[in-house]
């Protein structure tokens, strides 16, 4: 390792290694964005993230011409309940719109308010600390509850339940996140699984996904003091499957299938707070019937540790 690694008394490594090393006051750090779940909490301290995200999904196979804007602003709030163990949970609000043909004409469908309220918890199973780096081994499981509004109607009738605010069911996920991380560099990644329940004759499809994170520190190269804050370079990948809907007990064999997104972003981390932005854009889409695609997600957001 370079000399200049080795400066004890150095702010950008103090800010660097203060998660490493079990500092009492934890820095902000590095982390995942479209993932939340390998974000790190001190004991006795909070985190919170605000991210606007948008989804736009217009190349519709289908002759109804869809045209699906989705607008979010997701709220995480996190807590450190002892050194392993980190409390998560997770409030969207929601503007969904939707454009369609319908017998011939034009229409809008849209609603907006808050969404299904993720709760989950992830403890650290191993942990492998060293001078410059440190490897951890957390699985995470959790519940979403139906506090989105699920029976949402306008001029046309009900709305259809993929343009719910909510799910109207309670669901259970889990998983393990790894993160590896050194002076320069970080490396995220995450195995999950969510099994999705029954709610007014609707049943979405049960999610597998992998997800990677690479975050590099492009500025500045070299550690050294008076340096406020750090800015990281970073590539995402999500590996997403989704089984097929069922409604009423019959298979929907227009949903479903499998996305890989790949997400270009940066980061600028200081000692409390972090500024990020990235656009998912998706490289394969490989979905059943006239599934809607995607066409991207772009996201925008900010952390604070308290």
């Amino acid at each position: 390792m370079p000399h200049h690694y080795q400066k004890p008394y150095s702010l950008a490594s103090a800010l660097v290694l203060g998660f490493l090393l079990g500092a009492g006051s934890l820095p902000a750090w590095s982390a995942p964005m479209t993932f939340n779940t390998a974000l790190p909490v001190a004991e006795g301290e909070f985190i919170t993230r605000i991210q606007g995200v948008r989804r736009q999904s217009g190349d519709d196979p289908s002759s109804a011409d869809r045209d699906l804007t989705v607008n979010a602003l997701v709220t995480v709030l996190g807590y450190g309940a002892t050194p392993k163990l980190a409390l998560f949970g997770v409030l969207p609000y929601l503007d969904k719109e939707l454009r369609l043909t319908n017998e011939g004409q034009r229409v809008r469908r849209s609603k907006e308010g808050f969404g299904d309220l993720r709760l989950f918890g992830r403890y650290t199973v191993f942990q492998q600390d060293q001078p410059g780096r440190t490897f951890r081994l957390a699985p995470f499981a959790g519940i979403e509850a139906p506090t989105g509004e699920d029976d949402a109607s306008d001029a046309l009738g009900r709305l259809p339940p993929p343009f719910q605010l909510g799910s109207g069911s309670w669901d259970l996920f889990g998983g393990l996140v790894l993160t590896h991380q050194t002076l320069d560099d970080q490396i995220d990644s995450q195995l999950s699984v969510r099994f999705n329940n029954e709610a007014n004759g609707f049943e979405a499809g049960d999610e597998a996904r992998w997800d990677l994170s690479w975050q590099h520190r492009v500025w500045p190269r070299d550690l050294k003091g008076g340096v406020p804050g750090f800015l990281y370079g970073v590539l995402e990948s999500n590996l997403v499957y989704q089984g097929k809907n069922e409604v009423n007990g019959i298979k929907d064999v227009n949903s479903g299938g499998t996305t890989l997104f790949l997400a270009p972003g940066l980061q600028y981390v200081t000692k409390r707070w972090i500024a990020e932005t990235a656009i998912q854009l998706p490289v394969i889409q490989d979905l059943n019937g006239t599934a809607l695609e995607n066409d991207y997600i772009f996201r925008a957001g900010i952390r604070f540790n308290f």
